[in-house]
């Protein structure tokens, strides 16, 4: 039986099933993509529909009541993918202001909030935008991770304290930055 032509219930039903999937989760997807593209996530409507047509043709595989982290899981993989074959974006063609206003995305736009996002891991930065970009938790954060409740609790936890950690050196840096620029400019003045 060709994969397409799977049914997913008793009710065969497909399309109302992916109809509601859609409506329901699509704009999350979307978004889900849009904060780790880089250049305002010019491709992200296409990765999106990529996930959505991965949850169409393995409709079977998708767990009733998890369909979120199923397709958050599947946007991790597809933007994986979509990484590996990255393109230079020229100059010309990048935004000067995002179209798009976005809390989440104007906060990455903070240059000390992507410097300390960038001295953690991946699997750090994923957990920590998993929950408070895209406000999974608990089970479903499990379930996106790939691993047991409590190992998602564990990871969380160790994202966060390497977060603070990492917010700390960052804000010690930048004192010792501006103590250095003042004792050069109060020794100037003596």
């Amino acid at each position: 039986m060709d994969p397409d032509e799977t049914v997913r219930g008793d009710d065969g039903d497909d399309t109302a099933w992916f109809d509601d999937l859609f409506a329901a989760h699509a704009g999350a997807v979307h978004r889900y993509l849009v904060r780790r593209l880089p250049a305002g996530g010019a491709d992200a409507e296409d990765l999106a529909a990529d996930v959505l047509a991965t949850a169409w043709r393995r409709r079977a595989d998708v767990p009733r009541g998890a369909e979120l982290p199923w397709l958050y899981r599947t946007a991790g993989f597809v933007l994986a993918n979509h990484r590996r074959k990255a393109r230079p974006t020229p100059v010309a063609v990048v935004p000067e202001v995002p179209d798009d206003v976005d809390p989440a995305t104007l906060a990455v736009d903070d240059d000390r909030v992507r410097t300390v996002l960038a001295r953690l891991s991946p699997r750090d930065r994923q957990v920590l935008l998993l929950v408070a970009w895209d406000g999974v938790g608990g089970d479903e954060l499990a379930e996106v991770l790939g691993v047991s409740r409590g190992g998602a609790d564990a990871a969380l936890s160790r994202a966060r304290a390497r977060l603070r950690a990492a917010w700390d050196a960052e804000a010690v840096d930048d004192r010792a930055g501006d103590g250095e620029g003042g004792t050069t400019a109060q020794a100037g003045a003596r």
